[in-house]
């Protein structure tokens, strides 16, 4: 739990210094170290120094670390006598010399691969595959004491009433959504969920209000988040029993696409009423971009739609992956490896941002933060700046393998010497 001081590149030249006086020769030397010392004490202490802190996170080799909301989280390695435990550590602050101090430590029962930690709404939700069953679970933890409130299939969502629903699915059967209580994981309800498909959630930043089924007949169900209640439904294969849909929800639209079709179906959400319907190649997901409707091929190559009428309002046939979305500009990555930024209206290139690697960002409004490898072996930190069309360095560390995590300005990343460490970036 130490925190190590590094000496940073500065590439500003110090002011100039205005000659001093000759002194006299009958001068007092220690009066003048004293005052030399001062004066250095206090240019220190009003430029901001050329350091960054560093903090080694505890954790032995093979554990896992994850950067969450206030603080770390470490998930120790599976050991021969199955004990493992997860470890909250809190956050070092600003100040140089304070390293991370332990909060508390809970025994894991049940789980053998851990995926993710969260900590949202006073819980830790810490999501894994169960190692007697092989699907997902979220075990949920007291965030201030560590204790363990429950451990339920699925994967968690946020309700938009601060509930829970709890998404599970099989490769070989249906699967189900429960919504349950934060506090004590009791089920209030739960709906089956029929295979191949997996189910639509509309919401906003709030949370999820409804969750949205398409039955195997191609009748598509609404339910309500917060009492389970069929709100609407609508036959969407007539005459046609064969053909399998996948829904995908953006906003208030439901989009319907056949696997190897051409054909896109919008339905308004709650009412399902019937919008418009596009001819889209091979679908392979769809989201809003800064208001339109970006549907991304499975082949490469990407059409953005008017979300009210189903038309084109460009296309782009390069294999580009659509990386993020910010306002009205879009990150996409070339089949070169490069990101560049584009105008979300009109699909204009704007700027070549160059190679990086995107670090996972804690929260959705967060910068986005690059990497790439730098010159001796370090690990050049840079925020991609969409609006302004350009990378913008906030830091070279030296010493990092990769695997890094970031909430802007700290950083959580694997060192060559196999530990974990953060860092909090100069900005």
């Amino acid at each position: 739990m130490s925190s190590i001081i590094e000496l940073g590149e500065v590439g500003e030249q110090s002011t100039p210094v205005r000659p001093a006086r000759r002194p006299r020769a009958a001068g007092r030397p220690l009066r003048c170290a004293a005052v030399l010392l001062l004066a250095l004490v206090v240019l220190a202490g009003a430029t901001p120094g050329p350091w960054r802190i560093v903090t080694v996170v505890p954790a032995v080799s093979g554990a896992a670390a994850y950067l969450a909301e206030g603080g770390v989280f470490v998930v120790d390695p599976s050991t021969p006598t199955g004990d493992r435990y997860l470890t909250a550590y809190a956050q070092p602050s600003p100040t140089a010399g304070s390293g991370v101090r332990r909060r508390w430590q809970a025994p894991l029962v049940g789980v053998g691969t851990y995926l993710d930690v969260r900590v949202e709404r006073g819980l830790v939700l810490l999501v894994g595959v169960s190692a007697a069953a092989g699907v997902v679970e979220t075990t949920a933890f007291d965030a201030a004491t560590g204790e363990q409130r429950w451990q339920l299939p699925g994967v968690p969502l946020w309700t938009s009433d601060a509930a829970l629903l709890l998404m599970s699915s099989l490769s070989d059967g249906p699967g189900v959504v429960r919504r349950v209580a934060p506090d004590t994981g009791r089920v209030a309800w739960s709906v089956p969920v029929p295979p191949p498909g997996e189910p639509g959630f509309h919401g906003s930043a709030a949370g999820v209000d409804q969750v949205v089924l398409v039955q195997p007949t191609g009748e598509v169900q609404v339910h309500d988040a917060g009492s389970g209640r069929l709100v609407s439904g609508v036959d969407t294969l007539p005459g046609d029993r064969s053909a399998v849909q996948r829904a995908e929800v953006v906003g208030d639209l439901l989009l319907l696409v056949s696997p190897g079709s051409t054909r896109m179906v919008a339905y308004e959400l709650p009412g399902l009423r019937p919008r418009w319907t596009a001819e889209v190649p091979l679908v392979a997901y769809a989201l809003d971009c800064g208001g339109l409707l970006c549907v991304v091929q499975q082949t490469g190559g990407m059409q953005t739609l008017d979300p009210a009428t189903g038309l084109v309002r460009w296309s782009d046939p390069d294999q580009d992956t659509l990386a993020d979305v910010r306002q009205d500009r879009l990150l996409v990555l070339g089949p070169d490896q490069r990101y560049a930024v584009r105008d979300a209206a009109t699909g204009r290139a704007r700027v070549d941002l160059g190679r990086w690697d995107l670090a996972p960002v804690l929260r959705r409004d967060d910068p986005l933060i690059g990497m790439r490898p730098g010159d001796g072996g370090r690990l050049v930190v840079a925020e991609l700046d969409l609006a302004a069309g350009r990378p913008r360095i906030l830091d070279v560390l030296p010493g990092v393998v990769g695997g890094c995590q970031a909430a802007p300005p700290v950083l959580l990343c694997r060192r060559l010497d196999g530990s974990t460490a953060l860092w909090r970036l100069r900005r």
